[in-house]
């Protein structure tokens, strides 16, 4: 089996770009969500349009390509990111608690 590297970066990179752009729409959602009379429907409009996102790509990305790389490339573009926003998320919240415990 040969991994055509070209494809796979391609998905790496369309998947980074798309990813975080799902990740930054959740954490705005997720802050607008909490202020917001009516969170449900603001968590589900965002969430309808992060995942239609999200698939569109997806799918643009598999439909031009003869082979699977691209979207290997793509779902580990995916997981990366989430990798990073979780550590992200855990970090900023440890320092919220910390500068909370303080004041």
């Amino acid at each position: 089996m040969t991994v055509d590297w070209s494809a796979v970066l391609l998905g790496l990179a369309v998947g980074v770009a798309v990813s975080s752009l799902f990740f930054v729409g959740l954490a705005w959602g997720m802050k607008r969500a909490l202020r917001s009379r009516q969170p449900e429907a603001l968590l589900l409009l965002s969430a309808i349009v992060r995942i239609a996102m999200l698939l569109g790509v997806g799918f643009w990305l598999a439909t031009s390509s003869a082979t699977a790389w691209p979207m290997a490339g793509f779902a580990l573009a995916f997981l990366l990111v989430r990798m990073v926003a979780l550590l992200w998320a855990r970090k900023r919240d440890t320092t919220s608690l910390t500068e909370q415990e303080g004041a």
